[in-house]
Parts: structure tokens; C-alpha cells; sequence
């Protein structure tokens, strides 16, 4: 009997079988226990299907009446920090005394997200294209980056005379993101390279960039 017991407890637990409209709770189950894996090991390789499975106490096939496969599941995990990076931009916005200020917090926010999960962030904006689901086309992740209101702002910037006039804020909020980019996949690339605090890189790449957008005389 105590070998059944001890053979018994490397098996994952027994969930009774779902009731009808429950599949949704078992999906938001999955997800969670994928999103612990991912900020536990901060390896997306750690969230294999058997691994998920075991944590929620499901069979790996149940995983499949919910995901496509592992990389539906990965990038459904991540999308959902993707919805927190966008409203993390616009409560930082909000505070902005003007238009500039609101481009710089959104920044900001960006910056943060990126750098407090490294994992998600490389998934959502460094996977190839194809590995990527196509329900995360780059039209989305713009969205998601807040793309269309820093354009806006931008507009705004200019038309206040914060900013010398742009023929086209949205390629001006494109370059903006790509700078950001940059900043954030280097600062996780290189976690031990001596660049300061990633607030006083963010400042100072901020204030070149105003200079280059400033008024002329």
C-alpha cells in the first residue's frame, strides 16, 4: 500500500470533470497556473503542456479543448499582460500636465512593464513572425502600445508649439516606440552592464529627443 501511496503523489491531482459552462473557469485556471510558471522561471520554456497540466490537475489533452497548442497558450498568457501595460500607460497619462508630459509617462510605463516582465515582454515583441499566433498582427501590438494616442499627442505638441511641427505624428510616435524599444530589450539583454538606473537612461534619452524636436528659432 505505501508504494501505491508514494506513485500516487507524482501524479497530478484529480479534478472532477467539468460541468456544462465551466470550461471557461478551467481556462482562466490554465492561464493562471501558466502565468505563476512564467514569472516563477522567468523561462518560457518551463511552461511545457505536461507541466501546466500537472499544476492545474488536468490531463495534457484537456489543455487542447482550450489552446491550439503551447504557443496559443504562451501568447494568450502574455496578451493578458499586454492589457495591463496598455491601462498602466493611460493611468500614468492622466497626470500629464500637457501633451508632452503625457508621451513621456506613457514612455515611461512602457519601460517599466518591459523591464518588470522581461519574459512577457520578449515573447509579445521579440518572437519571429512566424511563431507568432496571427491574432497578434503588428497593427495589435501597436494598439497595445499605446501607438494612436502618442500620435495624437504629438499632433497636439506641435499645434501648442511644445514641439517644432512634424508632417507625420504617427511616423513620429513609430520612431518614439522603436527607441523605447530599443532601450527596453537592451536593458534585459545585458542585466549586468553598467548603464544606471533605468529612470535616469530614460530621462536623459528623453531630453535628446526633445532637442531634436524642439522649436526653431
Amino acid at each position: 500500500m505505501a508504494g501505491v501511496s508514494a506513485a500516487s503523489d507524482t501524479q497530478p491531482r484529480r479534478r472532477v470533470r467539468s460541468r456544462r459552462g465551466e470550461g471557461e473557469l478551467l481556462r482562466e485556471e490554465i492561464l493562471a497556473a501558466a502565468e505563476r510558471l512564467l514569472i516563477e522561471t522567468s523561462d518560457e520554456s518551463a511552461l511545457s503542456i505536461r507541466a501546466i497540466a500537472a499544476a492545474v490537475g488536468v490531463t495534457p489533452p484537456s489543455i487542447y479543448l482550450h489552446f491550439a497548442d503551447r504557443n496559443d497558450l504562451v501568447f494568450a498568457v502574455c496578451e493578458r499582460q499586454a492589457e495591463q501595460v496598455d491601462r498602466a500607460m493611460e493611468e500614468e497619462a492622466r497626470d500629464g500636465s500637457d501633451p508632452w508630459d503625457r508621451i513621456r509617462r506613457r514612455g515611461l510605463a512602457y519601460l517599466r512593464w518591459g523591464l518588470d516582465n522581461p519574459e512577457h515582454y520578449r515573447i509579445l515583441m521579440m518572437t519571429r513572425p512566424e511563431a507568432t499566433p496571427e491574432r497578434f498582427v503588428d497593427q495589435r501590438l501597436a494598439d497595445t502600445s499605446g501607438l494612436g494616442e502618442v500620435a495624437q499627442d504629438i499632433a497636439a505638441a506641435a499645434a501648442g508649439g511644445l514641439i517644432a511641427a512634424v508632417a507625420d505624428p504617427v511616423r513620429e510616435a513609430e520612431l518614439l516606440w522603436i527607441i523605447i524599444h530599443g532601450m527596453v530589450s537592451m536593458l534585459i539583454a545585458k542585466p549586468e552592464f553598467p548603464f544606471g538606473r533605468p529612470e535616469d537612461l530614460y530621462d536623459a534619452m528623453f531630453e535628446m529627443v526633445f532637442r531634436g524636436l524642439a522649436p526653431r528659432d
